[in-house]
């Protein structure tokens, strides 16, 4: 990707161990397609995904796609439709918007929801902490609309920011009718659409403190208490997995979006349209075996980590310390050749306030010599104000005097 010259750059290089054949998929899709299609056609990996309509394996850091099948098939997702739920409540907690003690009041509609539940009352109120754990390990379609309500006032305005947010995020197979997956006409999504999606929830850490949880009380101080298993039982059974949800309806199937980390090296896999559990934990964990036998990451930026400092012109604030949100790596196969990496950090030049937290500033790429490898977004971490005509008067005296 070509920058014009007059952008302010901050080139900071890194000299680390990678394997030569690696690639991300995003940037070269064949070279890594072809590799990972050699693999799996060695030995025991021929199928990874026999018997799912659809599948993916994906490095939740670096968004590497390892293995795929029919990914960008269009399919009833079911309760997998859940991640958007969650990935909205949570940027709303980090947003201020919603705090986890407050109370959500559940309505005569969110109480009538089907299928999976917390059994939820019209007008009982439970707090947010304990409807996110509704969700994550009993799948409530109550709890969902519930919180859809508190978040946006209705479900239909909820559902349209889940698809406004789909949108943002490129999930270009993806229509969402309602937030909980209950079978509607035209709600669909794909495999790669929801590894996606997963991997942005992902991004904040804390919510496999609700999705890797095998149990749980909610009502804990109530005459009815209610026992939560979670229906990912693999957070229980396979090492590393820590979410993220299952889904099944009958036109979908048994579907699951899992994840699973090792070391540093976290790993989403999505299947859908398996004909039961047994089938779908098995190859869900064939996909996680594979991925960890033969892949670790190097890392770039570990989470809090600094990553240079932006100059926003005009702002209340003439600088901001940009640090890593996330954990920043890339995906290297176990065992081959070493090569070198570099990263380079390309600011927006001149930027002007006011700036809105969680705009895009920036890209964080990845060189392998001069290959791209692949590319990071770098969002500014704050919001910045357009100060005043009196500060930018003091702050151009003391540049003048300071030149002076």
């Amino acid at each position: 990707m070509r920058f014009l010259s007059n952008r302010n750059k901050i080139r900071l290089f890194a000299a680390l161990g990678l394997a030569a054949a690696v690639a991300t998929a995003s940037v070269q899709p064949a070279a890594f397609a072809e590799e990972a299609g050699r693999a799996k056609s060695a030995g025991p990996q021929t199928d990874l995904a026999a018997s799912a309509k659809s599948a993916i394996l994906m490095d939740a850091d670096s968004g590497t796609v390892i293995y795929e099948k029919n990914s960008h098939a269009q399919l009833p997702p079911a309760s997998i439709t859940k991640i958007m739920t969650m990935l909205l409540v949570m940027e709303a907690l980090d947003e201020g918007k919603l705090k986890l003690t407050d109370k959500v009041q559940t309505s005569e509609y969110a109480a009538s929801m089907g299928g999976s539940q917390i059994f939820l009352e019209p007008g009982e109120e439970m707090t947010v902490d304990d409807m996110l754990k509704g969700i994550a390990l009993a799948s409530g379609n109550d709890a969902s609309v519930a919180l859809a309500e508190k978040i946006a006032g209705s479900e239909e305005e909820f559902v349209r920011l889940m698809n406004e947010r789909a949108k943002q995020l490129g999930m270009k197979n993806t229509k969402f009718v309602n937030c909980n997956g209950l079978p509607a006409a035209g709600h669909m999504s794909s495999a790669y659409d929801i590894a996606v999606m997963s991997r942005e929830l992902l991004k904040h850490e804390e919510i496999t403190k609700y999705t890797g949880l095998y149990q749980d009380y909610l009502r804990k101080d109530s005459p009815k208490p209610f026992w939560l298993v979670n229906t990912n039982k693999l957070v229980r059974f396979y090492h590393g997995a820590d979410g993220l949800k299952t889904g099944f309806t009958g036109e979908a199937k048994f579907c699951l979006s899992a994840t699973a980390k090792r070391d540093n090296l976290r790993l989403i896999v999505v299947v859908m349209g398996e004909p039961n559990t047994k089938t779908r934990n098995a190859e869900v964990s064939k996909l996680f075996d594979y991925a960890f036998a033969q892949f670790t990451n190097v890392p770039i930026y570990k989470s809090g980590d600094k990553i240079g400092t932006l100059t926003v012109e005009k702002g209340k604030v003439a600088k901001l310390p940009i640090t890593a949100k996330h954990s920043y790596s890339v995906l290297v196969r176990k065992g081959a050749s070493k090569g070198d990496i570099r990263h380079e950090l390309v600011l927006d030049d001149k930027l002007t306030a006011p700036v809105k937290a969680g705009q895009q500033i920036g890209k964080l790429i990845v060189y392998r010599g001069n290959e791209v490898m692949t590319e990071f977004p770098i969002e500014a971490p704050e919001s910045v104000e357009r100060a005043g005509w009196w500060t930018l008067l003091r702050r151009s005296a003391g540049q003048l005097f300071m030149n002076g």
